[in-house]
């Protein structure tokens, strides 16, 4: 007889891990399916298109492995230096993964949306998965047409109708990802849910703030940056600085007698608190960068590993410094 530990042996099976893409158009649902699968949020969402400017990866664990998703830019046709930098960051994020997960609006699908997702997936020498979300929008009549039109325009290796909002259709998206991942070990301890710094996330929190605060008037127009980042004990000081191309924006930022300024400062505090669980002193200050976003250098400089760089050559000038007289 076989023993029962020899005869479950054979059935074990191995972890599966990997990196999956998110990619599609603006609005699409992208970071909310990031942070509905993670659990928490590690991307901001606003109504706003081209909310997401950096590559933001969110990191799922299981007993049956680990999936590192990267949230992507909205694909568009890029009108500046900011845009271009966006387009980048969906190029760099598909090198090397080892899934392409392509999402899709179902209740706006249109021929222009299809066709730059689906020049994405023929460039992919990989698997694609087709996701399509907010499907509660749309009847039930119009569905399985709507996938069988795709399954005859692209090999996808599975079309899942999910709602990213709602949560629906989630666990057979995941069921597809791991089918497809190879047997690998995972990159990230279990209790990780995402590479994202702290200080970046503090700056993308602020940034959603303002754009839904502001609605209409400069979501493209606004640049955040952590000028200070200084934990405590007791207390974590956040210094911020807000960059807008004109003065006119600057107004609108800022506000009547700071009011607006202020009403951004506070919900962002309170988020932050909430999700650093800690105390935060927060301060924000507005100035002018005209015309930033056909600057490729203050481009540059939003991208979170940029600025990481930035902190470890500062610290390492810092260290090397020789030390002082005194009288």
């Amino acid at each position: 007889m076989t023993p029962p530990t020899a005869k479950a042996e054979p059935n074990k099976r191995a972890p599966r891990a990997g990196f999956v893409a998110i990619v599609g158009r603006p609005n699409a649902g992208k970071s909310t399916l990031l942070n509905r699968l993670v659990g928490q949020k590690i991307a901001i969402v606003t109504s706003k298109p081209q909310t997401t400017r950096n590559r933001i990866q969110g990191i799922v664990t299981q007993k049956r492995g680990q999936i590192v998703f990267i949230d992507t830019p909205g694909l568009h046709d890029p009108d500046s230096a900011l845009g271009r930098q966006m387009m980048r960051e969906v190029a760099a994020a598909i090198e090397g993964i080892d899934l392409l997960l392509l999402i899709v609006d179902a209740s706006r699908v249109s021929e222009q949306a299809d066709s730059m997702l689906l020049q994405k997936a023929q460039r992919y020498p990989g698997k694609t998965i087709l996701v399509l979300n907010k499907v509660d929008a749309v009847p039930k009549a119009q569905l399985l047409p709507m996938i069988d039109r795709f399954s005859k325009q692209f090999d996808f290796a599975a079309i899942v109708p999910i709602s990213a909002l709602k949560g629906t259709g989630l666990d057979p998206l995941i069921d597809e990802i791991f089918r497809i991942l190879p047997e690998n070990q995972p990159y990230f301890p279990e209790d990780q849910v995402t590479d994202q710094p702290e200080r970046f996330l503090a700056a993308e929190i602020i940034r959603e703030k303002a754009i839904r605060a502001l609605h209409h008037e400069l979501p493209y127009a606004l640049a955040v940056f952590v000028e200070k980042f200084e934990e405590t004990p007791r207390l974590l000081r956040i210094e911020v600085v807000l960059n807008v191309e004109r003065d006119t924006q600057k107004k609108i930022l800022i506000g009547h007698k700071g009011a607006m300024l202020k009403k951004i400062g506070t919900e962002a505090r309170k988020e932050l608190e909430s999700l650093l669980d800690t105390k935060v002193f927060l301060s924000l200050f507005v100035k002018v960068a005209k015309d930033w976003r056909e600057n490729p250098q203050r481009v540059r400089e939003l991208d979170w590993h940029f600025q990481l760089e930035g902190l470890s050559t500062a610290q390492a000038d810092q260290s090397e410094e020789p030390p002082t007289e005194t009288e």
